[in-house]
């Protein structure tokens, strides 16, 4: 019997260090694809709607005009933050399919954006 249970340790280790490998261009290319991806997000049935990039960086907001009251600036204000919010979720919702996909659904940390 091989010390410590192991038969012919060096070549399973030698394999498992390119499924590592493999695993980790494979995740660089899904961060890659998620950077570059964009999601809209709307609020208050269209009239204000925000588009991030994969970075979760806001890349623009976009108001009808119907929207703009300057009696009830809370209310355009609330509009905003909800499709920012809504914007952002889209994103790490994204990223956590693409990133499961790759992990088996299994959280590791760190790995998500």
């Amino acid at each position: 019997m091989a010390r410590g249970g192991f038969k012919g340790g060096m070549p399973n280790m030698n394999n498992m260090m390119k499924q590592v490998q493999k695993m980790q261009k494979e995740m660089e290319k899904a961060q890659k694809k998620i950077e570059e991806t964009t999601v809209t997000a709307s609020a208050g049935g269209g009239v204000v709607e925000v588009v991030a990039n994969g970075k979760k960086e806001i890349t623009s907001i976009t108001l009808k005009p119907e929207v703009v009251d300057p009696d009830d600036i809370d209310m355009l204000q609330d509009l905003i933050l909800v499709a920012v919010n809504d914007a952002i979720s889209k994103i790490n919702a994204l990223s956590d399919d693409e990133m499961g996909k790759l992990t088996g659904g299994v959280n590791i940390p760190g790995l998500g954006l």
